[in-house]
């Protein structure tokens, strides 16, 4: 089944409040499709080609589809792509039940490849889309043919002081009183200070990057259910990390099974780059692509290096 060739009974408009547009790309389209219990939005870019393995692009906290659209382009001659966008993310209103946790944004994620019988798929995830894509990688194998994590979140003994403002977010009530103290903060000083954060150097942003950035950060800020998302899936993190036996995420690492591709930054503020030896122990079949230069979001700093990488290992693992 193609990525535009979706049951009728899945497209639907919607549910839940919706303000303004998110922006397109160039070649991509977005559509919604209705599931039990969640509505998502699925960024894609058509193609005449048949016949391509499908993939599916996760995303991590605070991003959405759009933070995939630099990396899409690079590989559409290899892979039927799709980045989706969480609940309560991007394009997507809330799930139905509320439920923000790391089962439940994976339970999204493994609704929509179920319905839409697209796996065996190559799963692409970035830090919480890193997690959800490893819980799916462990628990349902059949659904993954190779996995690739930029900057996967996974449990840190130690955490990156960058990376303190998240789990303070998890804490109840935090998120209202941060609202509420920057609520004389322009857009552009939040994306500013999101770039700084997540970007090895900021200053490679495009000044229209930046535009489309502030823009969107304006479109989810009248959005009213925007920092209870951010809160709550902050807090399913945090939950996630504190589970052990086999539902911990790094015993979960050691049972997949689908050759992996893993990218760290060597300036990440969020995911510390000594993690990444620690990964390539845990992953059986793993590959290590190291980027000194690099932060939090590798596939948007470096899409070309990133992009090379992935079609190494799916040649290396019998072709797309």
């Amino acid at each position: 089944m193609s990525s535009t060739d979706l049951p009728d009974a899945l497209a639907a408009a919607a549910a839940g409040p919706r303000v303004g547009t998110v922006r397109v790309a160039d070649g991509e389209r977005l559509r919604t499709v209705a599931l039990p219990g969640v509505t998502l939005s699925v960024r894609f870019r058509p193609s005449d080609r048949t016949g391509l393995p499908p993939a599916l692009y996760v995303h991590g906290l605070g991003g959405s589809s759009q933070n995939w659209s630099d990396l899409m382009p690079l590989l559409e001659d290899v892979v039927d792509g799709e980045a989706i966008d969480l609940p309560g993310f991007g394009d997507s209103p809330p799930p139905d039940d509320g439920d923000y946790s790391l089962a439940g944004h994976t339970r999204a994620v493994v609704r929509y490849l179920d319905a839409g019988g697209r796996g065996p798929v190559h799963l692409i995830g970035n830090s919480l889309g890193g997690s959800i894509a490893t819980r799916i990688a462990a628990k349902r194998p059949d659904l993954v043919r190779t996995l690739t994590l930029v900057s996967p979140a996974l449990p840190e003994l130690r955490a990156q002081r960058g990376a303190w403002p998240t789990g303070l977010l998890a804490v109840p009530g935090v998120a209202t009183l941060f609202s509420r103290l920057t609520r004389d903060w322009t857009a552009e000083q939040r994306v500013r200070g999101v770039m700084a954060l997540c970007y090895g150097d900021p200053g490679r942003v495009t000044d229209e990057g930046l535009r489309n950035a502030v823009e969107e950060m304006e479109r989810r800020l009248r959005l009213p259910y925007f920092w209870d998302a951010m809160a709550r899936s902050a807090r399913g993190i945090v939950d996630a990390y504190t589970l052990g036996g086999q539902h911990g995420l790094w015993r979960q690492a050691e049972r997949v099974l689908a050759p992996t591709l893993l990218v760290y930054g060597g300036r990440d503020q969020l995911v510390s780059f000594r993690m990444a030896r620690r990964a390539a122990a845990a992953f059986r079949d793993s590959r290590l692509l190291t980027l000194p230069d690099a932060g939090h979001v590798a596939m948007m700093e470096y899409p070309q290096t990133v992009a090379r990488a992935v079609r190494e290992l799916m040649d290396d693992n019998g072709g797309s």
